[in-house]
């Protein structure tokens, strides 16, 4: 019985850590698409892309066990408030934290990266990381992410 204890205890641990972490992709896929009125352009077991009005894109990566995330491109240097909007509501979908949160988190963090390239912002439970950029056949890209991570403090 003592060496099962803390087999129980691990398996007690285990069971009880899974949020969004623990959803297949399916059921995050229904949620983004269920928050954002997004149209889903590829569904795959463990990866989704999105249609999110004109010039914005979403695109989910399922981890499983491990850590999902979401990400919005939008083709253009300077995102309309409706980018962040749907930004956080499909972060929401797969982090659980709330959209404005996140929306705020990706407003600071793409405001940075337009002077710095690339910017990231902490939240609990998750990073919201933003990039700037210019493609040679597309022009100027924003490019934002909420990425899940461990500490849901």
């Amino acid at each position: 019985m003592r060496a099962l204890f803390p087999l129980i205890v691990f398996t007690l641990l285990a069971a009880g850590s899974g949020t969004a972490r623990a959803q297949s992709c399916d059921t995050l896929i229904d949620k983004v698409t269920g928050e954002t009125a997004a149209k889903t352009t590829d569904r795959r077991s463990d990866y989704a892309s999105f249609t999110a009005g004109e010039d914005m894109t979403l695109t989910l990566a399922c981890g499983g066990t491990d850590h999902s995330s979401v990400g919005a491109q939008y083709r253009g240097a300077t995102p309309p408030d409706r980018y962040f909007d749907v930004f956080g509501k499909a972060g929401h979908a797969v982090t659980g934290i709330d959209a404005s949160v996140i929306t705020e988190a990706a407003h600071r963090a793409q405001a940075t990266a337009t002077k710095l390239r690339h910017s990231n912002v902490d939240l609990g439970g998750a990073r919201v990381t933003c990039s700037a950029m210019v493609s040679p056949d597309k022009g100027p890209l924003t490019l934002c992410a909420v990425i899940e991570n461990s500490d849901r403090s």
